[in-house]
């Protein structure tokens, strides 16, 4: 991992080093792709989400418009803890889509104060391509207590992101898509469009295309911001 130059090389874990904890019962392996998808086969010991894999508000997959935020302290508890995850574990998140819904289970568990989680880099394709353990079985719920601990710096708001357009030391990433970032897709939305002064980089260029997508070493990420424009001195507000 060092050697991929990441400055938190922390945040990742490899198949190999999984494969060798699957039976450590401080780890809990959580599968991040909808429900449906987890039953049908999995990472050996791996628990699947069976709430929308973003983990909103309440009532998110009726009315997205009405409850766009994470879900509250308690319903987060609730899931967390049905999960296995108590305050002492070592998550480690995996998905199919390139960790896209598994980097979102890392943010809700570190914007609730658990940082002990990482994503498994290049997820189900590459840990099923190298023959290791799957399984259709649903692991025996597991009790534990997680006690969550909201970090507010973790969400900019309506209000800051408003107050800091134009502040050349806040610049603004917008990881969409390049339809969404023109307007020529608006996902069914009153109005298309980006902040302005945003620059842009889609989220997928931040991960290899083939064989698998996992991440980019540090070197490469570091060019990509750079030329995107994204210096390493400036505050990121993503979106």
């Amino acid at each position: 991992m060092a050697q991929a130059g990441y400055a938190r090389p922390d945040l990742l874990t490899e198949t190999d080093w999984l494969e060798q904890h699957l039976d450590d019962p401080d780890i809990r392996i959580v599968d991040c792709d909808p429900y449906d998808v987890y039953r049908r086969a999995h990472i050996k010991g791996a628990v699947g989400i069976r709430v929308h894999h973003y983990i909103k508000q309440p009532g998110y997959d009726k009315e997205p418009r009405k409850y766009p935020l994470v879900a509250p302290p308690d319903t987060a508890k609730e899931v967390m803890e049905s999960l296995g995850i108590g305050d002492g574990t070592h998550v480690v998140a995996y998905d199919s889509n390139g960790s896209l819904w598994a980097a979102r289970l890392w943010w809700v568990l570190n914007y609730y104060g658990h940082t002990k989680v990482t994503v498994l880099n290049g997820g189900w394709q590459k840990w099923f391509d190298e023959g290791r353990p799957a399984t259709l079985d649903v692991p025996r719920p597991v009790a534990a207590t997680f006690n969550p601990k909201a970090d507010p710096d973790l969400v900019c708001t309506v209000d800051y992101g408003t107050a800091n357009v134009g502040n050349p030391d806040v610049v603004f990433l917008d990881v969409r898509s390049d339809g969404e970032w023109t307007g020529a897709n608006n996902r069914g939305n009153k109005r298309a469009g980006r902040i302005p002064g945003a620059v842009h980089l889609e989220w997928l260029n931040f991960v290899h295309d083939k064989p698998y997508r996992t991440f980019k070493d540090g070197g490469e990420l570091r060019g990509l911001l750079e030329r995107a424009g994204v210096p390493p001195d400036r505050e990121v507000v993503t979106y």
